[in-house]
């Protein structure tokens, strides 16, 4: 069939109707459009670094073998030149119809771009200086029935993006960069702590009490046992039901479930590190978690120092570190001693929206929120929490009202919340209760009561610090990305409207 011939068939048919008639072509002819597999000789990122000697005009007379999706093509004459691009690189081939005879060539410049491709030729460097593959044949290993986005400006509108990761992932090569970039992060998280003695655990995801966190879950049903479940909305109780066992150094990276709000820094799953070891408390933990960081960075950069849209972050220890008292005096001209009317008097000053029930520390936690977090730039630790947001955190020794925590502050955002870890079940039991009192008044993101933990507790678990870091925000930061959607591979879509 000539080429005419067969652009005049296609004529009328839409782009998605032309490819269907071209794979009803290919089973005509009794070949398979979806091969079993495929053997390369190298990935295309191989053949760049092996070829990159060559100079322009040069050629090698090795056989390479590769395969990869059909990015561009170009030319119908009687030589053509295509792009094929693999996980990590791409490469131009040239094809000739001399070389290749008619029939194979005729194939060859009626694929698609999308098709996925293997190749078998020689390497060569074209006069304009690219290293190239001289076509001796090739097999389609993938027919794409979708035409790609348009070659110059590629997949732009965020929702399809986020909705159709997949043809984000094809048509913006930068976005796969930013997912290994996340695996390559997450890793040094895993291999760090293994090298520090730190044992990884799983603990489970569906649990028949939610702790560890102020947050609303997800509920679901489990049929055979008729019982109510709910999806995780941290790590924290299991884990430390762990350190009660007698571990003292143990971790997990996992998916945890709030039903909460989306933002540019919230999905309603996520994925957290958590972190406890046995006798040390929240400084400690502090000097981990710099030393963590600061470790990732370099790892990541070569430097302690990233910009994050437009701004230098230096995440060279020591990191800041200021008590929620002193941050309340230096950003908000409040004094965090004023008795609860006053702090209401005041957080009304600052132009804070007030529930109609609150206690002391969510009016902290509210000025706090209002006038401080959105003020913290570079990583920042901010130091003892008031006790009533912190019902797993060890009070001050020198100060009840406070607890022994810090979160740390990077660019405005929470990075990572930690505590010297509550072992006292009496007094564990007592804020339990404190949380019960709180939800019947009408704070429904309360802590329920887990009579379990309480149990454990009592059998004794050692002096404890604990971390958890969110992954995702820390992901946003080393890859510059604006939103925790751009490092979320799926993040969660409101449903389309039909």
């Amino acid at each position: 069939m000539s080429q005419t011939t067969e652009q005049t068939q296609y004529d009328g048919l839409s782009e998605s109707e032309v490819r269907l008639k071209k794979l009803a072509h290919y089973r005509e002819k009794g070949e398979d459009a979806f091969k079993y597999k495929f053997d390369r000789s190298h990935s295309i990122k191989e053949i760049c670094e092996k070829y990159a000697h060559l100079e322009s005009g040069e050629k090698s007379e090795d056989t390479v073998i590769l395969a990869g999706r059909l990015m561009a093509k170009r030319g119908h004459g009687k030589a053509s030149f295509g792009n094929i691009a693999d996980e990590n690189a791409a490469v131009q081939y040239y094809a000739n119809i001399d070389e290749l005879g008619d029939e194979v060539y005729h194939d060859l410049i009626h694929l698609d771009v999308g098709d996925i491709i293997g190749i078998e030729g020689k390497p060569f460097v074209s006069k304009r200086g690219e290293l190239s593959i001289r076509l001796a044949k090739f097999t389609l290993l993938t027919k794409s029935l979708h035409s790609l986005p348009e070659k110059f400006h590629g997949l732009q509108d965020k929702e399809t993006r986020y909705r159709q990761r997949y043809v984000d992932l094809i048509a913006n090569p930068e976005v796969r960069h930013v997912f290994q970039d996340r695996a390559k992060i997450i890793h040094f998280f895993r291999d760090y702590l293994h090298k520090d003695n730190f044992m990884e655990v799983e603990t489970p995801v569906l649990q028949t009490i939610y702790g560890g966190a102020s947050a609303s879950p997800f509920e679901t049903h489990h049929n055979t046992l008729d019982q109510k479940l709910y999806m995780r909305i941290s790590l924290e109780l299991p884990l430390k039901r762990l350190m009660v066992g007698g571990f003292e150094r143990i971790f997990e990276i996992g998916r945890v479930f709030r039903n909460e709000g989306v933002s540019y820094k919230h999905n309603p799953e996520y994925t957290l590190l958590e972190l406890y070891q046995a006798y040390t408390d929240y400084h400690g933990i502090m000097a981990l978690t710099e030393t963590l960081l600061s470790e990732l960075v370099k790892a990541h950069t070569g430097s302690t120092k990233i910009t994050y849209q437009g701004t230098e972050l230096d995440f060279a220890p020591p990191f800041r570190r200021l008590t929620m008292k002193d941050a309340l005096k230096e950003y908000a001209d409040t004094d965090i001693n004023l008795d609860e009317a006053g702090l209401a008097k005041r957080a009304k000053e600052l132009g804070c929206d007030i529930p109609e029930q609150y206690h002391r520390g969510e009016l902290i936690n509210l000025i706090y929120d209002k006038c401080v977090e959105n003020k913290l730039i570079q990583p920042t630790f901010i130091m003892d929490h008031p006790w009533e947001t912190s019902p797993l955190a060890k009070r001050k020794a020198d100060d009840p009202r406070y607890v022994e925590r810090f979160e740390l502050i990077i660019n405005t955002m929470e990075i990572a919340n930690a505590f010297s870890e509550l072992n006292d079940p009496i007094d564990q039991k007592a804020r339990f209760e404190d949380q019960t009192k709180a939800r019947e008044a009408g704070f429904d993101e309360t802590h329920m009561t887990d009579e379990d933990f309480v149990t454990a507790l009592s059998y004794g678990m050692p002096p404890t610090g604990g971390l958890g870091i969110g992954i995702d925000r820390v992901v946003m930061l080393l890859t510059d990305q604006p939103s925790i959607r751009d490092v979320i591979a799926f993040p969660h879509m409101r449903d389309k409207q039909i």
